[in-house]
């Protein structure tokens, strides 16, 4: 241990956690590239050579040049992704019509309101009841 002083040690971990940082924002790059839909395949293709073959200006450019836009569809994916959970939850605890517990009451009040006005008969209401509660 003598041979490899401490400070070399440092060095090292800091070249090895810049080099892991760089290829972390390469591969953010090139999913970036593949996600914009603003984008045809000929800009995608140019922006991906230009990364590939000169990795770190091509990175350094993009980020220039599009990294406004990159942030903005960061934020568009979270807002959809978010939006998407929401919805889901929604219908799977049955605040929406038709879906869960609560949609599963407001149908068969209709029913049986249905029922009560005469405008189905006792043995349509229990068909349909049967098929809600199944």
């Amino acid at each position: 241990m003598d041979d490899y002083p401490l400070l070399n040690l440092f060095l090292t971990m800091l070249f090895l956690f810049l080099w892991v940082l760089w290829f972390f924002l390469l591969f953010k790059v090139v999913s970036d590239l593949f996600r914009d839909h603003t984008l045809n395949g000929w800009a995608k293709a140019g922006w991906l050579v230009l990364v590939i073959l000169l990795p770190y200006i091509g990175v350094l450019v993009y980020l220039i040049v599009r990294g406004r836009s990159m942030s903005e569809r960061d934020a568009k994916q979270v807002k959809e992704s978010e939006a998407a959970f929401r919805q889901y939850v929604r219908q799977a605890a049955g605040t929406e019509g038709g879906a869960g517990g609560a949609g599963h009451v407001n149908d068969l009040a209709r029913l049986a309101e249905l029922k009560d006005k005469g405008h189905i008969s006792q043995e349509e209401y229990e068909k349909a009841k049967a098929k809600l509660l199944a």
